[in-house]
């Protein structure tokens, strides 16, 4: 089964609504052959829990996450993942630099826009050969280095500060699946004929 590392610094804000809403978006399409999807932090705070703003900024997007428990990053988790989804460039940079993980490690939003210059997946499009696409098109330059890839950090802000993250989340998150599987209407579609 493939896997998914959702990574940010501490595992208690960003990358926990990222995985709870991935994980979500993926059970309702996948149900049970949904790839498995974590989380862990570069500098994990290791075995708290979500910060309650987190919890509830998911909830309000119909997401649990009550039951995360921070992670610090191992390089065993790292070298297991089929993706490493980071939340900030900063996270991307420390993870492939000097590794053989650099073709499979992207911000959400790099892999997202990269995602966007391909062909829509065939139906039986393995996620793992979609990744390889995405890393060969960053190495061809298809989407310009942007300062934009990164999900800001709400730790220490106001409640509407993680609301704001959450709701970016979803979104990309959502263009995320559909980058990777293919629009829902595709997939009904391929799945009728």
């Amino acid at each position: 089964m493939t896997s998914i590392l959702v990574i940010c610094t501490g595992n208690i804000c960003r990358s926990p609504i990222a995985e709870g809403l991935l994980r979500d978006a993926l059970q309702h399409r996948f149900a049970g052959g949904a790839p498995d999807v974590s989380s862990a932090g570069t500098s994990g705070l290791e075995g708290s829990g979500a910060m309650p703003e987190s919890v509830l900024a998911a909830a309000e997007l119909g997401v649990d996450i009550d039951g995360h428990v921070a992670r610090r990053l191992t390089a065993g988790m790292a070298d297991g993942s089929d993706l490493l989804l980071c939340m900030a460039r900063e996270h991307r940079e420390m993870l492939a630099a000097g590794s053989d993980r650099d073709d499979r490690t992207f911000t959400l939003k790099e892999l997202v826009r990269l995602l966007e210059t391909l062909p829509p997946p065939a139906p039986d499009t393995a996620m793992t050969e979609r990744i390889a696409l995405a890393n060969l098109a960053r190495r061809r330059g298809a989407v310009p280095a942007s300062r934009d890839d990164d999900i800001s950090d709400p730790l220490g802000q106001p409640m509407e500060a993680y609301r704001a993250i959450a709701w970016e989340l979803e979104s990309w998150i959502e263009r995320l699946v559909n980058g990777l599987f293919g629009a829902v209407a595709e997939v009904d579609a391929a799945e009728g004929s």
